[in-house]
């Protein structure tokens, strides 16, 4: 649990343009006063993230949409009430309140509310918007615990410990042209899940904007700095100090290599909440040099999975 004590000193941190590590449902966020653009320059800074991928705005409430966006449309905020708080982020036109630098100079911005108490109670106290991309280096696996965190940003002003996040996965990513909704960025919430939740409100696209609005959308992503190669069940010889990440039992791995389960019986949600600890189990696993790890079906939720699997063995991958 976190202490009264401790968000008042994150909230404070905020208040005085410091960055703040803290726990969503999704994944850690590394976290600045949205409004204020020095504030958001260290977060480029200290992610080495590079200027042209811009940042999610977290806010506590739907009515601050009013206050960011030019586009607070009905079906916009239905969008909203259905879905928030959730991993759901809406790329909607910005209002002049948002600095250009938390759009990498574009006229949409990204905006979600979270599904975790810490977070909400860390933007109420703060009184202001809070720009948050994933709480790592730029490109290397996602935090899904403050260990994660201090891992990679030691030097980050302030961490919140929320423990592990429940989802595990960033939030799903779509756009709003008046009733056309784009999904660019898969998550736990899936264009199927909108299109049932709110029938008859959109028309439903897959196609991908030419600029880059949102994060998360470069082929290379979510990478562990040991070599990751996607599982070829029909391979049966596997180089030493290999290490497996499978969703169950399987009988093809050597029993002597090193396992990490993220499901014992094929669960997706299970999968994608644990996928990024067990990547981060491989990578701090010294005797491991190389990981394998299992596809699964893109269908559902497997597609947001496989999403964060391909791009963090791309790299990889072109080079083998």
């Amino acid at each position: 649990m976190i202490s009264t004590s401790e968000l008042d000193i994150a909230a404070k941190y905020i208040k005085e343009g410091k960055l703040v590590a803290f726990p969503t449902e999704t994944v850690y966020g590394l976290g600045a006063n949205a409004l204020n653009p020095l504030a958001v320059a260290k977060i480029f800074e200290l992610k080495e993230r590079p200027s042209f991928d811009p940042l999610i705005v977290h806010i506590a409430s739907i009515d601050d949409l009013y206050l960011l966006t030019e586009n607070t449309d009905g079906n916009v905020i239905r969008l909203a009430e259905k879905f928030w708080p959730g991993p759901l982020t809406i790329v909607l036109p910005k209002s002049k309140l948002v600095p250009d630098i938390v759009t990498s100079g574009l006229n949409t911005v990204g905006i979600r509310m979270p599904d975790n108490d810490i977070a909400l109670k860390l933007i109420r106290a703060a009184n202001c918007p809070i720009a948050a991309p994933s709480a790592n280096k730029f490109g290397q696996l996602s935090p899904v615990s403050a260990e994660h965190v201090k891992k990679q940003l030691s030097n980050v002003d302030y961490v919140l410990d929320g423990g592990n996040t429940s989802v595990g996965i960033e939030s799903t990513i779509v756009s709003i042209e008046g009733n056309v909704c784009t999904l660019l960025r898969p998550g736990v919430i899936t264009i199927a899940d909108i299109e049932n939740a709110l029938p008859d409100t959109f028309i439903y696209s897959s196609e991908k904007p030419e600029k880059l609005i949102a994060p998360g959308l470069l082929k290379s992503h979510y990478s562990p700095v040991k070599p990751l190669y996607i599982l070829d069940k029909q391979v049966s010889h596997f180089p030493e100090s290999s290490g497996f990440i499978v969703h169950e039992k399987k009988d093809f791995i050597p029993k002597e290599s090193r396992i990490v389960y993220t499901s014992q019986t094929f669960n997706h949600l299970e999968i994608a909440a644990n996928l990024f600890s067990a990547l981060h189990a491989m990578e701090d696993d010294e005797h491991i040099k190389q990981i394998f790890i299992e596809p699964v079906p893109e269908v559902g939720l497997g597609i947001a999975i496989m999403d964060r699997i391909k791009k963090a063995a791309y790299k990889y991958q072109q080079n083998n």
